[in-house]
């Protein structure tokens, strides 16, 4: 479906600020309905950290006119989906269906913007399974170690948080700590609403002016102001737990989506670790081609790793570029470390060849496509962009990749890939009898 590029999409605003994107796609009778908010774990401050995933879950729990037991059956009974998520820029909301349910699903996001319920009952109950997420979290070696080299590598922006909190704020945290929350960033001017299918335009917008344009706008959310400062040596971190296996994470404080390195750094990644697209929500389903990626090469080939991969994701703030290993039994993370650094050490020195940059500018381009094979994804991608940049970063992409020089690749990385801007971490297995003490 790669003809979803040329799909003119519609863009309007409400009164009240809420921005409408609608694009027709007929090539299934289906819609999805994306509702999204500009508001995540950065956003949120010491004592609610943790709030905006929290919040997330509350607004399934019921509202004025949907009882609770009936959220999920409303949208099932068309076939259809439904989910959501919560990450450091942004929350989200969607349902998929077939398209005779469109009212339906604008129905449930315009009940969801203004008026879930917050009962102190269930503010209560998912206290406990958030709890229990975050303890879950912390026994996945590869998960703990993610969350506390993000932790390492940011001193002062809030990208620092992890998006579930820290355990005493989801301890302490209030009902109305959450309900105000809610109020203050569920506003349609805070909001950017999606619909991708087999719908008519002008129909479709009159039914959200319908739904949504009687939800008053509120008063403009703050901002993070705070810009991490260059950091000025490197980090290491060692977690030493009961486990089996042993990880290892670089991290490199790495350029916003609108940075011009952003893509450069892309298409290094792809050189190194396999080329990944850009869809947060499907990305990541799909394995990357890893045959000729560098790193596979030198630490999977040669029996050092049993994966190796990278991770760049587009957020609204520089964030970090990540390459993690899973070194084999046996070996010892200090040898990875070392074949790892040295790997990305040449790729400063000496750049990339050109085989290699047409090579995976041809799989990004490929991917780019996959990503856009259904109403959901291509609903996706146009709400994360606009909620993080702007839809034009979207669908410049691919003009954008297509562009990239060897001379901005070999940039890239002597300014991102340096010494003194990672941050190392290490999970180093215990014995399960051992005390985690060494």
């Amino acid at each position: 479906m790669s003809h979803a590029r040329q799909t003119p999409q519609k863009k309007a605003t409400l009164d009240n600020g809420l921005t409408v994107f609608i694009q027709e796609e007929h090539t299934a009778p289906l819609a999805s309905v994306w509702c999204w908010y500009k508001v995540g774990s950065k956003d949120e401050g010491p004592g609610l950290t943790g709030v905006s995933h929290w919040v997330e879950h509350m607004n399934f729990k019921g509202t004025t006119n949907i009882p609770r037991d009936q959220v999920k059956g409303i949208i099932e009974q068309f076939g259809g989906s439904w989910n959501g998520y919560t990450w450091i820029d942004q929350t989200t909301y969607l349902e998929t269906a077939t398209r005779d349910a469109l009212d339906r699903m604008l129905f449930i996001e315009s009940e969801r913007m203004a008026h879930c319920l917050y009962h102190p009952d269930d503010c209560e109950s998912e206290r406990t399974v958030i709890i229990s997420e975050l303890q879950g979290g912390e026994n996945d070696p590869d998960q703990l170690l993610d969350q506390e080299l993000t932790a390492t590598a940011f001193k002062a922006h809030p990208y620092q948080h992890p998006t579930i909190g820290w355990i005493s704020d989801l301890q302490a945290m209030t009902r109305d700590d959450l309900y105000g929350y809610y109020r203050r960033y569920y506003i349609p001017n805070n909001a950017t609403l999606v619909i991708v299918g087999d719908v008519d335009t002008d129909e479709a917008l009159r039914r959200v002016e319908h739904y949504f344009g009687g939800i008053p706008s509120g008063q403009a959310p703050p901002r993070v102001r705070t810009v991490e400062p260059e950091q000025t040596g490197e980090r290491r971190l060692t977690i030493r737990k009961q486990g089996t296996t042993a990880y290892l994470k670089v991290g490199y404080h790495a350029p916003s989506v609108v940075d011009r390195r952003f893509f450069p750094l892309l298409v290094l990644d792809a050189v190194l670790s396999g080329a990944k697209g850009l869809n947060l929500w499907s990305s990541f389903r799909v394995p990357p081609p890893q045959r000729s990626a560098r790193l596979y090469r030198a630490l999977v080939e040669r029996g050092l790793a049993s994966t190796v991969s990278g991770s760049l994701m587009p957020t609204q703030d520089p964030f970090l570029y990540v390459v993690s290993a899973t070194a084999t039994e046996g070996t010892g993370l200090a040898a990875v470390e070392a074949t790892l650094l040295e790997e990305i050490e040449r790729v400063r020195r000496d750049g990339i060849t050109e085989a290699e940059l047409t090579k995976v500018k041809a799989q990004l381009k490929a991917r780019l496509v996959f990503e856009s094979d259904s109403v959901s994804n291509i609903a996706h991608q146009i709400g994360f962009f606009e909620t993080v940049a702007s839809l034009d970063v979207f669908s410049g992409a691919p003009a954008r990749i297509a562009s990239v020089t060897i001379d901005e690749v070999a940039e890239a990385a002597r300014s991102v890939c340096g010494y003194s801007n990672r941050t190392v971490g290490c999970f180093e297995p215990l014995p399960v009898d051992a005390r985690g003490e060494t």
